[in-house]
């Protein structure tokens, strides 16, 4: 049987770096101040005073007059509630309403800070892994009281998503509002977490950009044709499931992830490179465009399509604003870390070798999306440009000592020793 506990940790304090552009303390609200005021009434007149707060039903309130006298509402310190039409199976979770909150995964990058920013939000949140890593570990920047707090509310249940008669038995059990789904790679892994929970109010599954179909028509958009053949295949039949079933879910297509604590070798590949002093190889042109997003700004994501009726069976590609070269993103890492701009050597892999050894970490194509929708729809907007998420990156984690993966310049070698490289 899983156990459901909670986990509390002391480990040092590390301070602030000024670098850092993110906080990460959640989303601020705004606090109303209540006041009263006199106001002449005839008799027979509305007596109703300003000064107490009520509980309003505004029916509809989305649209012109209804916006308006919502605001107002608002200010005036009451608490009001929306009654839209919705189709049957919509989207019904309630944003600001403490939710109980399973997150498939949890323990390393994405989920690092999105559990932060649910916990930050009031709810109570819940991590199913299988316990080979710890539950929670302090970030660097972060507090020892701001860690001491997350760590004391957050819960883990521990087990294998694979076995699925245990995820049914515990999850049926435990009952879960909302399922982030963070390490979710195939559909068979997802339908027993569905069959748990009959009364779950939205499935967030974390998707990627790489189910679009290769195209000479860019940016990719959520309308576009998908490959049943990617490598990420799976990602796309889970989409499918979610479709079929009767349950309101919503799917985030990340294009590359950056930030600190990255386990993919994206802009740490660079600073290896950057840090030695070393040429950078980029295979062919190095004008092929491709696209970043920050990890907390996907978090940030990831926090407001919960409870959104906009995203109520939505998809929605989430990176950063800008496009960028394979040698501009070159020169943004040597700037972001304060290298000197670096020396590039530009190859045709198909001269060469690399046996399964990959030469560069991005695919050698123009690779980029549209994020206009959830700009529009969710009102969601990256905080960090590329220079300044990349310095974020590095000041946070490999600018620290560490890393995941040690440097291998094998392949770099290789292309450096031959005489024919591209110029």
């Amino acid at each position: 049987m899983a156990r459901l506990v909670v986990l509390q940790h002391k480990q040092p304090s590390l301070s602030l770096l000024p670098s850092s552009l993110s906080d990460f303390n959640g989303i601020r609200l705004n606090t109303s101040i209540q006041y009263k005021r006199k106001v002449w009434q005839s008799k027979g007149a509305l007596h109703v005073s300003a000064s107490s707060a009520k509980k309003i039903l505004i029916m509809g309130g989305t649209r012109f007059i209804g916006v308006f006298l919502s605001r107002l509402l608002v200010k005036e310190g009451h608490q009001y509630k929306r009654k839209v039409w919705q189709p049957k199976g919509a989207l019904h979770v309630s944003a600001s309403s403490a939710k109980k909150i399973l997150i498939m995964g949890g323990t390393r990058f994405i989920g690092v800070f999105l559990s932060r920013l649910l916990v930050k939000e009031g709810h109570q949140v819940t991590l199913f892994t299988r316990g080979k890593a710890p539950i929670t570990q302090q970030l660097p920047g972060e507090s020892e009281k701001d860690y001491a707090d997350f760590s004391s509310k957050i819960l883990h249940l521990k087990g294998d998503r694979k076995d699925f008669e245990f995820v049914k038995a515990n999850l049926s059990v435990e009952g879960f509002d909302v399922v982030y789904d963070i390490n979710g790679r195939e559909a068979e892994e997802v339908a027993p977490i569905l069959d748990a929970l009959p009364n779950l109010e939205q499935y967030i599954y974390c998707s990627s950009a790489g189910v679009y179909l290769k195209s000479d028509l860019l940016p990719h958009f959520e309308t576009d044709a998908v490959d049943p053949k990617s490598r990420h295949k799976g990602k796309l039949e889970t989409e499918n499931l979610l479709k079929l079933r009767d349950v309101n879910w919503t799917s985030i297509r990340p294009v590359y992830i950056y930030g600190p604590l990255n386990y993919n070798p994206v802009e740490e590949w660079f600073f290896h490179r950057l840090k030695a002093g070393r040429p950078i190889p980029v295979p062919n042109s190095g004008i092929q465009i491709t696209q970043l997003g920050h990890v907390k700004d996907l978090a940030m994501a990831f926090i407001q399509v919960l409870g959104n009726e906009k995203a109520s069976k939505q998809v929605f590609n989430i990176s950063g604003d800008k496009y960028v070269t394979f040698d501009g993103l070159a020169k943004a890492c040597a700037k972001a870390a304060g290298f000197p701009e670096p020396e590039i050597i530009h190859y045709n892999p198909k001269e060469f070798d690399f046996g399964k050894k990959k030469s560069f970490p991005f695919r050698d194509q123009h690779f980029f999306a549209s994020v206009d929708k959830a700009k529009s729809e969710l009102g969601w907007k990256p905080e960090f440009d590329l220079v300044g998420g990349l310095a974020d990156s590095y000041n946070l984690d490999f600018g620290r000592g560490t890393f995941r993966k040690e440097a291998d310049f094998s392949t770099d070698d290789l292309i450096l020793g031959k005489t024919l490289v591209l110029t």
